[in-house]
């Protein structure tokens, strides 16, 4: 099955199922998770690799799935139009609940920070974004929020730091991001980059909320609001919001990809005195981004050409490795040499 934003062409969709063999992978201290073209999620632990099997009780392809903070829950997100939420214990596994509310595939899933509740956002072809929060059972969710300013299919949702507060970025199929912000009194505030990626936008994904250099002494130390977007039409871009506004932050445009950007990532910097976003694409590339301070233009490295499409890349939680799942069906390990280069650390198959 083809990924969200093959939403603008559902026959190219139909084509090329085949080819999306991991849909998302999710950051972990020691495992890494991703999803299948079957209704089965892989849990993979960074050191010998062994991998456990979930029947996630999907009855369509399997899209997305992502793993709460404490690596208790999975959320997993499908065509069949549903979101299910699995209980995971060591080796054990129990379905805990299904949220019905899409009427179309449900593209990814998204857990909010523990800070602000138990809650999940989801997005769909249907073009609309819904906040689950969990009741006072395991097995009853409700929808706190839905939202419905885009009329395509919203195809990537991020959480943004929980410093930030309680902050939902959306990317769009009718070219436009989306962040739905949190008020005190229970709304929603609402701000809008307006054709950000005017064919479309396929990934968004937020900054760390400290600036780069903050713990050695050259950063700011209070909250930045940034965010990078990829999109159809082959580019990434960095967003920064001014005084209520966002504004692009990076010019030009990020451009190296020769086809669409599939997926975006913004690497943890840990407060070190550099940014770094990874970017994968249709035409097999990953694209390793760099800036060393506030104001310095980004140079790209290509990572790799995989020589098949690229649909998601995933960093560690120190920022030091890369995850990239192809359209080979295989999920790669990377990380940075000391001069510079990257280097294939392993190989995880299905």
């Amino acid at each position: 099955m083809e990924m969200p934003f093959m939403a603008l062409q559902p026959q190219k969709r139909r084509r090329r199922r085949h080819l999306s063999s991991f849909s998302r992978l999710k950051k972990l201290p020691e495992a890494f998770v991703c999803s299948s073209n079957q209704n089965l999620q892989g849990i993979h632990k960074t050191g010998t690799m062994p991998s456990q099997k979930i029947e996630t009780g999907h009855q369509d392809v399997v899209h997305d799935v992502a793993m709460d903070y404490y690596g208790k829950r999975l959320a997993t997100a499908s065509s069949d139009m549903t979101i299910k939420i699995v209980g995971v214990s060591g080796s054990s596994h129990q379905h805990l609940a299904t949220l019905s509310g899409h009427q179309g595939p449900v593209w990814q899933v998204a857990w909010a920070h523990p800070k602000f509740g138990s809650m999940v956002a989801s997005c769909s072809y249907d073009g609309r974004v819904i906040i689950w929060k969990e009741g006072s059972k395991p097995d009853e969710w409700i929808q706190a929020h839905v939202f419905t300013e885009h009329k395509s299919s919203v195809n990537s949702i991020a959480w943004a730091p929980h410093e930030l507060g309680l902050c939902l970025a959306c990317g769009s199929s009718d070219g436009n991001i989306s962040v739905f912000t949190a008020r005190t009194d229970g709304g929603w505030d609402t701000t809008r980059i307006d054709q950000a990626h005017p064919v479309g936008v396929t990934s968004v994904t937020w900054a760390p909320a400290l600036a780069p250099g903050a713990l050695v002494g050259s950063g700011q130390l209070d909250p930045v609001q940034k965010l990078a977007s990829g999109g159809c039409d082959n580019t990434v871009k960095v967003w920064k919001l001014y005084n209520g506004n966002w504004k692009m932050d990076c010019f030009p445009a990020l451009q190296m990809h020769a086809d669409w950007v599939r997926d975006v990532a913004w690497a943890p910097n840990l407060g070190l005195p550099k940014s770094t976003i990874a970017s994968a694409s249709q035409d097999g590339t990953v694209v390793i981004w760099t800036v060393a301070k506030e104001g310095d233009q980004w140079e790209g490295r290509v990572l790799n050409n995989f020589n098949t499409p690229v649909w998601r890349v995933s960093w560690s939680l120190a920022g030091n490795i890369l995850a990239v799942a192809d359209g080979n069906n295989n999920v790669t390990l990377w990380k940075e040499a000391v001069d510079g280069e990257w280097q294939q650390v392993t190989t995880v198959e299905p």
